[in-house]
């Protein structure tokens, strides 16, 4: 068995003997690092790996007597106050979650066994990286966590819309947030990855490449929440009424389907309307366009776990579809916003700790850690041990427990007792073993180590599963992506150490980034102690293009006009929006719209230097020939119709619209729909539900 520890570092230079935090540090012989130690000053043997009972082929259970461990993520857990440290800029809504097909054989959770049974939700999504000012556009992971209040107590889902992470154990998440978040000496820069600490700890991580695929990918930059898949990233257990157990992982996948954007229009939404996704899920519940997901899982017994290339307690992987379906179990709807953002979106407090009966935790040591981690860090964030009674998380079944006092006790337990066992009082709570929540039954040896099972060292073998799984188009972009990540990356030595990286993905991926770095010569792998397999079979639904769904439902049309604008051409084109289910937006030079050529005034959604075309998924001209003329003279009109081009969107205009499209460099192709009036509406509408036009791209950017 192989300990991370054993990787090889970049060799430093020397440190002589000195002083660090307060006190003196020795440089050891042969040693050039001083000795990592833990606030106490105890010297850490193994920063990489949190101590568990294990043996070597299955991870055991994180023991609580890793105080390197705890004192860890202690520390790191209380480093902000109050903003969260992490998923600091938020959205969240209202909903409920309803079960279409029992798992009762599996579990015995009533959430997962009564069909038809609706139980309240509220689901908030953020961003990880960015502090709570930041752009919701930022490339990043998304959180996708999941309270449901269910008739056995509070069942939070706390998950990303990826499926697989960048850590395998908890005790360096510390170490990833830190490397991700703004350099601590500048402050800068913020909400994004594009710099040096998180590459050099990256390039220095290599368990982080499969979740570097993912995040180069256009998943980290979704169209809307509506328009992401949520995952429960970890390996849960389930337990059915005779004590059985089932190995489950959770799938929310979108009613509207997946949707992303493209970089630049990403960059320029940030500045555009740095609300863009919250902005969204408000509008859309507030218009009755209600989110919605169907909840799925996969389920697995132990023959598989040992059959499986890979350890499904590793959160670096996952179970491609094609080996374990997607089993559609219920639906969850979001139908109304929060009251106040503050008292709900902000205050409410997700931990994984928080399971029903029926769902059990596995040895996943990021799981494991986080357990841990999150009611830490809710203690200190909420700041009293009483942030379960705050409305947001109060528990909508019965509670009854002997904990009292704290600092905001807002209850007023009657009674002389507060303990357990007592006989003064007839009625005072006591445990339930037929119906209250029991661990599985599992049989465990091993030595107290601080080590990684051998299965998980292999650490590009899915990241090449998942680049090669994609689109030419998706490839693309992932290739651009990690070309402008690492072009902001000022230590060249870091940016040849990632090439090196990449290259045990596939050569190919890594040439293709120092080809847009301007990095020529040999690319030199990083040593590995196992290559990556080549016979994975591609998994199409890793992919967000080859899934895509051809519908203008939940979309947004952007229309721009101006005076002498014919008024029976937009509101044409309003109904056939309406009735495909998108929303029809109107744009013109004036907030307070343009007069048409009857003499009518439309009224306007946005003016035209604050409504750009990035804030759409397509537009349409709906200009006269005065119109268009003037109009070619406008910067911001050019550049309306220029980004729709360059973002591949689909374009509709009137054919007196012509002028304009010229002067934005427009050229024809079919994505660009032009008609008489109101007669390129409907072929429009047709090819804007298809989506964007993807054989576009070459002629608008380069491709690496």
């Amino acid at each position: 068995m192989k300990k991370t520890s054993d990787l090889k570092l970049p060799t430093a230079k020397k440190i002589s003997e000195g002083t660090g935090n307060g006190g003196e540090f020795h440089q050891f012989s042969g040693r050039t690092h001083p000795e990592l130690t833990t606030q106490q000053g105890q010297p850490i043997s193994d920063d990489e790996n949190s101590l568990k009972l294990s043996n070597t082929s299955r991870p055991g259970p994180v023991l609580l007597e890793d105080f390197v461990l705890r004192e860890k993520i202690n520390h790191f857990d209380h480093e902000r106050i109050p903003e969260r440290i992490v998923h600091a800029r938020g959205a969240a809504a209202h909903g409920y979650f309803e079960l279409t097909d029992s798992l009762e054989k599996v579990s015995k959770a009533r959430v997962l066994s009564k069909v038809g049974e609706k139980v309240p939700v509220f689901v908030r999504f953020s961003t990880v990286a960015g502090n709570a000012g930041s752009s919701d556009l930022a490339r990043d992971v998304r959180g996708f966590a999941v309270k449901l209040y269910t008739q056995e107590g509070n069942w939070d889902l706390v998950g990303n819309n990826i499926p697989v992470f960048f850590i395998q154990d908890a005790i360096k998440f510390p170490d990833l947030i830190h490397a991700a978040k703004q350099e601590p000496d500048r402050g800068f820069p913020q909400a994004q990855t594009a710099h040096d600490t998180f590459w050099d700890f990256v390039s220095l991580t290599p368990e982080s490449t499969h979740m570097l695929m993912w995040i180069m990918s256009d998943r980290a930059i979704p169209r809307s929440f509506k328009n992401m898949e949520g995952f429960g990233v970890h390996t849960f257990r389930l337990i059915n009424a005779a004590g059985d157990t089932t190995f489950v992982k959770f799938h929310w996948r979108p009613k509207f389907g997946l949707q992303s954007v493209i970089w630049d229009e990403a960059l320029k939404i940030s500045g555009g309307d740095p609300d863009y996704h919250r902005r969204d899920l408000w509008n859309s519940i507030n218009d009755g366009k209600l989110p919605e997901w169907e909840l799925a899982v996969q389920l697995f017994d132990e023959d598989f776990v040992n059959k499986f290339e890979f350890d499904v307690l590793d959160a670096t992987k996952l179970i491609p579809e094609e080996q374990i379906p997607l089993r559609v179990i219920g639906r969850m709807v979001l139908d109304r916003n929060p009251t106040n953002y503050f008292s709900e979106t902000e205050q409410v407090a997700f931990m994984t700790q928080n399971v029903v009966p029926g769902i059990d935790f596995t040895n996943d040591p990021l799981l494991q850690g986080r357990n841990f981690s999150y009611l830490d860090t809710q203690l200190s964030r909420l700041g009293s041990s009483n942030f379960a009674q705050l409305p947001i998380n109060t528990p909508k079944c019965p509670m009854m427990n002997f904990q009292r006092d704290g600092h905001m006790q807002f209850q007023t337990p009657p009674g002389r007792v507060s303990y357990s066992p007592s006989s003064l009082e007839p009625n005072t709570a006591r445990e339930n073993p037929d119906t209250g929540f029991t661990s599985a039954k599992e049989h465990i040896e091993g030595d107290k180590l601080r080590v990684r099972p051998e299965l998980f060292a292999d650490h590009f073998s899915q990241a090449r599963q998942f680049f090669f799984s994609q689109t030419e188009t998706e490839q693309n972009h992932i290739v651009s992506a990690f070309i402008f990540e690492l072009s902001k990356v000022e230590t060249k030595d870091v940016r040849v150490r990632m090439l090196g990286q990449l290259a045990n993905v596939d050569m190919g991926i890594a040439k293709r980034v120092a080809d847009g770095l301007g990095m020529p010569g040999k690319i030199e792998k990083v040593a590995t102690t196992v290559p990556a397999r080549t016979d994975l079979p591609e998994s199409p639904a890793l992919s967000i293009l080859k899934k895509a769904k051809t519908s203008l439902e939940g979309k947004v049309i952007g229309c721009l006009i101006a005076d002498g604008t014919d008024a029976a051409t937009v509101v044409g084109l309003g109904k056939a929006a309406k009735k495909a289910g998108a929303d029809l937006k109107i744009i013109a030079p004036k907030i307070g719209g343009a007069v048409a050529k009857d003499g009518s005034v439309i009224d306007a959604d946005f003016q035209l230097a604050g409504g750009p075309s990035v804030l759409f998924d397509c537009i349409f001209l709906a200009l006269s020939a005065d119109g268009a003329s003037t109009l070619s003279t406008e910067a911001a009109a050019v550049a309306f119709v220029h980004d729709a081009f360059s973002h591949l969107k689909v374009i509709g205009a009137t054919s007196e619209a012509q002028p304009l499209l010229d002067k934005a460099g427009v050229v024809t192709d079919k994505g660009v729909v032009i008609g008489k009036n109101g007669l390129a509406a409907e072929r429009f509408l047709n090819q804007a539900a298809i989506g964007r036009i993807w054989e576009r791209e070459p002629s608008v950017r380069t491709v690496y």
